[in-house]
């Protein structure tokens, strides 16, 4: 047993350089939570999922890194994959735009939507950076990872990181897991990896990502937003309210002004 306690946030580090692409993760998450998941198709190389949704928590990502031209003994590329999930931002703007309190932040600091407090309006579908919440199909309901939060609350792993024959997706403490990237980064590093980053690790990237990654190339190529993107926008900030609340504070003083203007355009007029 892990021993999962709440008050303290879990999450998961996906060391993306030792995945395999066995998809052993979206098996797992769909067989635990009841997925029914889409009909498979024929997708960019080995994809035949697609894309996060209310049936796919667990998507992992292949990404043909291969350069058309031969390339030397120790100089190889390989393709990038990686297994996509719902980020459980600590600056959630799921959780800010839902207008019944659907999405909570829970004992374990995960990001969870309640599927019976839901009201089906989509807007945390418009307002995910990520792409990854999804509407299910028969009852209208947003749906996306709960970071197994049945599971937590038995003291059990999540079970696509259970799952994982790699450990590319770790599961604990985030504060652990922290650790751990930094240890694996600077592995990676010293043996000339310099392409590997990690994404999502401090709260650089929306406040900080309870489930955050090590990547093998720069964010964009596996469709995530760089660091200089990945913030809230700026009327969600404090910054944000206080140029609005001062654009407001000269446009009610500009209309004022304009009407005593006028007032005094009329009186002169009359006395004319």
């Amino acid at each position: 047993m892990p021993n999962i306690a709440p008050g303290q946030a879990y999450g998961f580090f996906t060391d993306t350089s030792v995945c395999i692409g066995c998809k052993a993760c979206e098996v797992a998450c769909k067989q635990w939570n009841q997925l029914d998941g889409n009909t498979p198709s024929f997708l960019d190389g080995f994809d035949n999922t697609g894309r996060l949704d209310a049936q796919t928590w667990r998507h992992v990502q292949f990404h043909d890194n291969v350069p058309d031209e031969s390339v030397t003994e120790g100089n190889g590329k390989a393709w990038l994959m990686m297994s996509d999930v719902c980020k459980h931002c600590q600056q959630a703007s799921c959780m800010e735009v839902c207008p019944t309190n659907a999405i909570i932040r829970t004992e374990f600091d995960t990001v969870f939507i309640q599927p019976d407090v839901c009201n089906g309006c989509r807007d945390c579908i418009a307002a995910c950076p990520y792409d990854v919440i999804g509407a299910d199909a028969i009852t209208g309901v947003a749906q996306k990872c709960t970071l197994c939060y049945d599971r937590l609350q038995h003291d059990m792993t999540p079970a696509c990181a259970k799952a994982c024959p790699t450990e590319s997706i770790q599961f604990g403490p985030v504060s652990e897991l922290r650790r751990t990237a930094a240890k694996r980064l600077g592995i990676l590093r010293a043996q000339g990896v310099t392409e590997a980053r990690l994404y999502g690790h401090d709260e650089k990237v929306y406040g900080g990502l309870n489930a955050f990654f090590l990547l093998m190339d720069k964010p964009e190529k596996y469709g995530l937003p760089d660091e200089r993107n990945a913030v809230l926008p700026s009327r969600n900030n404090v910054p944000g309210y206080l140029t609005a609340a001062v654009t407001a504070v000269l446009g009610v003083l500009g209309g004022l002004i304009a009407l005593r203007r006028r007032k005094e355009k009329v009186e002169e007029a009359a006395d004319g």
